[in-house]
């Protein structure tokens, strides 16, 4: 049996979930913190996430119903609350998502916990403006080093779709790394 599934079994089971919860913890909250922090890009916001992500697994360990990875489960979750927290937080700033964008790029620069240099901060000027769905593609793809098939289980979107996004996202980020 894999290890992935002993865990399931192990989350699953009342006697054990406390001890494979920490394991599940100790397994993804690196990887999970960092998908997060790209999309909502403020390290506060993106541990306030991630602990939401964490919460919800646990209370919904019981519908995984194991069709496809825990890997892909968890980072579909992951992604859809930081979304929704993006959404929450436009909404309660009483900005478009564009602005939000903006406004957490400019955030970025002062941000104490961001460690990247003038490159990095161009590189994430160029992929806040991508729509949101090449967005997710192009961090997964570029930096989360995820397959295809693998963010097709995450985002519930063809392989062929995936490419398309993917492509169209890497030229428009070549395109605007050009020009500015």
């Amino acid at each position: 049996m894999v290890a992935e599934e002993i865990l399931v079994r192990q989350l699953k089971q009342k006697d054990s979930q406390a001890k494979a919860f920490e394991v599940l913890v100790d397994a993804y909250k690196v990887r999970l913190y960092w998908h997060i922090r790209k999309i909502v890009l403020d390290h506060n916001d993106a541990d306030d996430v991630l602990q939401n992500t964490f919460i919800k697994v646990y209370k919904n360990i019981h519908n995984f119903k194991e069709d496809s990875k825990l890997f892909s489960w968890i980072y579909r979750i992951a992604t859809n609350e930081a979304l929704t927290f993006l959404k929450s937080k436009s909404k309660l700033l009483g900005v478009t998502s564009e602005e939000l964008q903006s406004l957490l790029l400019e955030n970025l620069e002062s941000d104490v916990y961001f460690e990247g240099d003038e490159i990095q901060l161009k590189l994430q000027n160029a992929i806040a403006i991508l729509p949101e769905k090449q967005r997710l593609v192009f961090n997964m793809k570029y930096f989360d080093e995820l397959k295809y098939n693998e963010i097709s289980e995450i985002l519930g979107t063809s392989v062929g779709g995936l490419k398309a996004s993917y492509h169209q996202a890497v030229k428009k980020v070549e395109h605007f790394l050009k020009n500015n």
